[in-house]
């Protein structure tokens, strides 16, 4: 008899939810914590900042002006989710990583074991064309994703 653990057999226990300030990542959120609800499970919402690449950096003072806007966004978007707490009665946690989207949301779910993930969908244009974050964690194929508009 195999007594292990099979991710995703009685219902996610873990539901990550990517965010990034934007209406679609937000929207992401709430239908993140609608299902994290109904599941009785932890909604992990996570922020992945970005890092700006060794060669784009122009001194200290740009640095120092990516890391506030990157703050002033962690503390909007862990504002947004507190105004979820009063709206759903659901256990939640958030995470800042570093890195690229696809990455960081990758490296997230596997730290955090996540069952679920929930992304809202690109509003970039070109990402019609290349394929987004979402098409992305679609096709590694290692969740079931949820993509909402």
């Amino acid at each position: 008899m195999n007594t292990g653990f099979e991710r995703g057999t009685d219902g996610p226990k873990v539901i990550l939810a990517g965010i990034d300030g934007s209406e679609s990542s937000l929207r992401a959120a709430a239908y993140a914590a609608g299902l994290a609800r109904r599941q009785n499970a932890l909604l992990a919402l996570v922020y992945v900042q970005p890092v700006m690449a060794a060669g784009a950096s122009l001194g200290a003072p740009v640095g120092e002006a990516t890391e506030e806007i990157a703050e002033g966004l962690v503390a909007e978007i862990r504002e947004s989710a507190e105004r979820l707490r009063g709206v759903y009665d659901v256990r939640w946690q958030f995470h800042t990583f570093r890195g690229d989207p696809y990455s960081g949301l990758v490296g997230a779910a596997d730290e955090l074991k996540a069952d679920a993930v929930v992304v809202g969908a690109s509003e970039q244009a070109g990402h019609r064309i290349v394929g987004s974050v979402a098409v992305r964690l679609v096709k590694a194929g290692r969740w079931p994703v949820t993509v909402v508009p």
